[in-house]
């Protein structure tokens, strides 16, 4: 294919814009599909978790074809919790398609995404989507997307971007938002006018490693963009390793380029194509494939470092075993290992126990969508309370920084201003919208754990809330945790209705009646501060003798049910969340209780 003919795009868009939508829409547009195949919504979101959430998690590749243009389109996560994912898949592209929701305007989460395009000096083209929507104002979204650009250092060429309006959920793109047209080919065109074709250097070969894909019958498979030279099956390349600049040599035995969802064979592929390469021994993302005669190294993804740290280490609890395949620590040392590989974003430390791990991650969702897809894989583990970690610069203890905003009913905002205080957030904007909020702080990740739950309770449901970290700051002082206590059960046996019953008075059970349970398991939330150890495991004392009305009718609140997020956020420094494929729970560090009065006395003598 000639290279002036290719196009490498990457489409960037906050949660919810529309961007999994319109990639469906281009797919259709390159008539990908026969006319008796029907692939439903979502079609790139393969993932069952991307499904279920309705985010990108994973950077994919695909291709459309369009009169005897080629177009690949890279669609990238839209959460800054996944920017490792879209630090290194953003080499591949020349431009990118900016879609913003015509009510809401660029989010913080665009911005993130948007300042790393720009500053590979990518070509940016603006989609506004949903302009069919009540009460949207496209021309506003406009100038809020252009100051946004300039405020983020776009050069003179980047922000004389070209717009389209549209929606893409029915299907339609124009110049103009008050004319729908019948298709989206009005942007396909102006992909192919204004996104310009690869630049394509003279010389040996030279190729960096953006992704990866594994496969279990040819094993693990290098996608990246030829930056110049070309690549042919059967030939002798060497790695130059991103980590330490060493030479390996290796040969590559396939080469594939992305046809629509499928890769297709070919002999040789030119500079300026995204392409996938099998028969590398060794690779990790961020390596340069090159020449075995003149081995130069591309310059390096340059990756944020992680934010926070949370240990995971093996299910010690009575009941382990029970539900997962994959229970020991050799098991999970493996996974993590796998997973390194094309994590870019992930480190794993040492504990100096050969049972714990510490992880370290960009934020509680990028590790708990790690922690969940092995859940489903048959693994058991247990992981402590998140910790943001703390670094000392220039001999100042300094803390991660985090961009937050909240976007909710006017008539709550006093709530939620008043709790982000309390955990030291400095308010830096409040604008109406509508009948809601938007306001925006800066705030210590510390405070952000648990943030969202607790606004999820105070607003019924209504809060947005999205953040995105900005940098090291001195640390902020303290932040008052979690107030009340725990409801710690005291036998391992069932929960009984009468005691559930008779003990609600002390709170909140996120058990429900018959569950099993075990001692030292975190069964409850206490109305007060401070554990309570409780039995809930007896049953009444029948006498024989009966009478009308001793037997009242029992009622039961509702179990508290947590996701795998919320108990991450929930869980106080001395507890555990255990996950099981078909469980999740709370449970103290030490179960039984003479080990934690010892544990308290220990910590209380050392402070002392």
């Amino acid at each position: 294919m000639e290279v002036n003919k290719i196009r490498n795009i990457a489409i960037i868009a906050h949660v919810d814009h529309g961007k999994t939508t319109l990639v469906d829409k281009l797919l259709h547009a390159g008539h990908l599909f026969k006319d008796h195949e029907h692939p439903g919504e979502l079609i790139m979101d393969s993932n069952d978790l991307e499904r279920e959430r309705g985010i990108t998690i994973l950077a994919k590749n695909v291709s459309v074809r369009y009169k005897d243009y080629k177009i690949n389109v890279i669609d990238t996560p839209g959460h800054s919790d996944f920017g490792g994912e879209v630090e290194r898949v953003l080499n591949m592209a020349d431009g990118c398609l900016l879609l913003v929701d015509a009510f809401e305007g660029p989010m913080p989460q665009t911005r993130f995404v948007l300042q790393k395009a720009l500053q590979l000096g990518l070509k940016p083209i603006l989609v506004i989507n949903k302009v069919d929507k009540k009460n949207c104002t496209p021309d506003e979204v406009h100038e809020q997307v252009f100051e946004l650009m300039f405020s983020l250092d776009a050069t003179e060429e980047q922000l004389n971007f070209p717009t389209f309006y549209g929606s893409a959920k029915q299907g339609w793109m124009s110049k103009d938002w008050k004319q729908p047209t019948t298709d989206i080919t009005t942007l396909i065109e102006g992909v192919i006018e204004h996104i310009p074709a690869p630049k394509v250097s003279e010389g040996p070969t030279q190729l960096m490693i953006t992704s990866l894909e594994y496969s279990s019958y040819i094993g693990r498979v290098a996608i990246g963009r030829i930056q110049r030279g070309s690549v042919k099956a059967g030939q002798f390349v060497v790695l130059v390793k991103r980590e330490t600049g060493a030479i390996v040599k290796t040969r590559i035995k396939e080469v594939y380029v992305f046809e629509g969802f499928e890769k297709k064979k070919m002999e040789e592929v030119k500079a300026g194509e995204i392409c996938a390469l099998v028969g590398l021994e060794g690779f990790e993302i961020g390596d340069t494939v090159a020449d075995v005669d003149k081995p130069e190294a591309l310059q390096s993804i340059a990756i944020d470092e992680p934010t926070m740290s949370m240990l995971f280490t093996i299910n010690t609890s009575p009941f382990y075993g029970k539900e997962g395949k994959f229970v020991t620590s050799r098991h999970i040392k493996d996974r993590l290992d796998k997973e390194l590989e094309k994590n870019l974003a992930l480190r794993v430390g040492d504990t100096g126990s050969a049972d714990s791990f510490m992880v370290f991650g960009r934020g509680v969702l990028h590790l708990s969508v790690l922690i969940e897809t092995m859940r489903r894989e048959g693994y058991e583990l247990q992981i402590g309370q998140p910790q943001v970690i703390i670094k000392e610069i220039d001999g100042v203890k300094c803390e991660p920084i985090e961009e937050l905003t909240i976007d909710l009913p006017e008539n709550v905002a006093g709530k939620a201003i008043e709790t982000v205080s309390m955990r030291r957030g400095e308010m830096t904007n409040m604008e109406p919208k509508g009948d809601r909020m938007i306001l925006k702080f800066m705030m210590p990740a510390r405070g952000i754990i648990g943030l969202r739950s607790y606004l999820m309770n105070v607003t019924a449901g209504e809060a947005v809330v999205t953040h995105r970290f900005k940098d090291y700051q001195p640390y902020k002082g303290d932040i008052p945790g979690r107030i009340n206590g725990s409801l710690i059960s005291m036998e391992m046996g069932e929960a009984i209705p009468y005691s559930l019953h008779n003990l609600q008075d002390r709170g909140k059970f996120f058990i429900e009646p018959s569950e099993p349970i075990y001692e030292g398991q975190v069964i409850g939330e206490h109305s007060r501060s401070g554990d309570l150890v409780i039995n809930v495991t007896k049953t009444k004392k029948l006498t024989n003798m009966r009478a009308s009305g001793s037997d009242e009718k029992m009622r039961i609140s509702p179990a508290v049910k947590f996701s795998l997020e919320e108990a991450l956020e929930y869980i106080q420094s001395d507890e555990y969340v255990e996950v099981t494929p078909k469980s999740i729970r709370l449970r103290k560090i030490y179960l039984n209780e003479n080990d934690r009065k010892r544990d308290r006395n220990k910590a209380v003598g050392a402070n002392a």
